[in-house]
């Protein structure tokens, strides 16, 4: 379990440290000799290395000026700038101009703001040095939601202490981080349950994958995908092709008309055949077909892959999400359908995961994400009492219950055509599967970011190349023999 505190709740873990007999001084050489550590594999070496550490007041800066003896120790020629007394500037150039390395020490995650004066002229000096470091957090992020209002210092790597902070998790911080360490320096939490979220790992993903039971059939893990309209059956059929890539035994697309059903089908999907509008849309008829048919033979549906806004479709949508006796992911137009009437989720009482991207998330609660993402899925899986998976650089999963996973996976290339459709049917065949709703909503967004990396197509990367990927990125995750 890697646990993610926020700044306060880090400070709170200091001072509880401290107060059970660990001195500050003590926890400051800690992590000052983690840094230290750092800079010297980022050096490859110390002697006759030149370092420049820029450290500020407090704790942030204690660390460097403890990294700096240490490196000095070690043989390196450290140039020491203390942002506190006022920089140098001309002399601070000479040496940043002449640095193998440079220490960002100035502000640690309780930085709120924008930089300026000496530390903002420090940022963008280090841009000049061929390798930067960060302790705790980049200068000019924001420690709780990784935002960026100015002036910002760009890492390589940076080690934090202790526990993951949100500012490391979030865009635009996330970037600036670089690579993230976190250095054990002796501060336990008491109570793993208050920290503000997990970061979803393999092994997260590979409980909710789970096994196959010796007398499995193919109904055991079914999924229904109810979607499409004219011109967007892609949407759909990659939907269910994903669901069954991910384990499902069955897949069915009840999709608009017959000739939609034609373009479905063929392959391994089942295509059923709804009633349609004459525009193809779906009609209303197609709810109560559903759900006075064979609906609780499946495990779980997905509903709303490239279904429209049409009005009869928007009747069908608010009544299946309503009444669906069994587990649903709700995607994509069918969620701006609901952003005008919520109540049929609100209402529901099987289990459900809803994935806005953050313009959807705009229509469902009335106002954008802004900056902290995990307060606002929070706000939304609360108010319609559904597990919310936030799409994002850094996918959120929150229960409303108050479980918040962050997901580590993925790439900017995922930001292309289909790609989300492809997430739901992960989720949906995570669901038939047996799993909990935060759990396969978490491990879905594990799956579907590292089946992109598995990919290896990016920059061009398309939603089909997920589909490919996923039987490989399975098999490493649940084969002890893959690595």
């Amino acid at each position: 379990m890697r646990l993610v505190v926020t700044p306060e709740e880090m400070g709170a873990l200091d001072r509880s440290a401290i107060a059970a007999g660990t001195p500050e001084s003590v926890l400051v050489e800690r992590a000052g000799a983690a840094v230290a550590w750092r800079a010297r594999q980022m050096l490859g070496g110390t002697y006759g290395r030149r370092v420049v550490i820029a450290c500020g007041k407090g704790n942030n800066g204690a660390d460097g000026r403890v990294a700096a003896r240490v490196l000095r120790r070690w043989g390196a020629r450290v140039a020491e700038i203390d942002v506190v007394a006022g920089v140098d500037r001309e002399r601070a150039a000479r040496e940043v101009a002449r640095a193998d390395l440079f220490v960002d020490a100035m502000f640690g995650t309780g930085f709120r703001g924008a930089l300026d004066g000496d530390p903002a002229w420090l940022a963008e000096q280090a841009t000049r040095v061929a390798r930067v470091l960060a302790v705790d957090i980049p200068s000019g992020v924001d420690g709780a939601s990784g935002a960026v209002r100015g002036a910002v210092v760009r890492a390589d790597a940076t080690v934090t202490f202790a526990y993951l902070k949100p500012g490391l998790l979030f865009e635009p911080g996330r970037t600036h981080a670089g690579a993230v360490d976190v250095a054990d320096i002796g501060i336990r939490a008491d109570d793993p349950h208050a920290a503000i979220a997990t970061v979803t790992t393999a092994d997260d993903a590979r409980r909710a994958i789970g096994t196959r039971a010796p007398e499995e059939h193919k109904w055991r893990a079914a999924v229904l995908v109810v979607g499409g309209s004219s011109g967007m059956i892609g949407a759909p059929s990659m939907t269910a092709r994903a669901a069954l890539r991910t384990g499902s035994g069955m897949v069915v697309a009840a999709v608009p008309g017959h000739e939609a059903a034609a373009r479905v089908g063929g392959g391994e999907v089942v295509a059923r055949a709804m009633p349609a509008t004459k525009s193809g849309a779906l009609n209303p008829d197609a709810a109560e077909e559903l759900l006075h048919g064979d609906i609780d033979r499946f495990k779980a549906a997905a509903i709303g892959p490239g279904i429209g806004r049409a009005p009869e479709t928007a009747a069908a949508v608010a009544r299946l999400v309503a009444e669906a006796p069994i587990p649903i992911v709700v995607d994509a137009d069918a969620l701006t359908i609901l952003a005008e009437d919520p109540e049929p989720l609100r209402s529901r009482r099987a289990p459900t995961v809803v994935t806005p991207h953050d313009g959807e998330y705009a229509r469902l609660a009335g106002h954008p994400v802004g900056d902290d993402r995990i307060a606002a899925a929070s706000e939304l899986a609360r108010d319609l009492g559904v597990v919310v998976l936030l799409k994002g650089p850094a996918t959120v999963v929150v229960d409303p219950a108050g479980g918040v996973a962050i997901n580590p996976t993925g790439s900017p290339a995922l930001a292309t055509a289909g790609t989300g459709d492809v997430l739901t049917g992960i989720v949906a065949a995570f669901l038939a599967r047996g799993a909990a709703p935060f759990d396969a909503a978490a491990a879905a967004a594990f799956v579907h970011g590292r089946a992109a990396e598995i990919a290896g197509t990016a920059p061009g990367l398309v939603a089909g190349d997920l589909i490919d990927a996923l039987p490989p990125t399975l098999r490493a995750l649940t084969d002890p023999r893959e690595d």
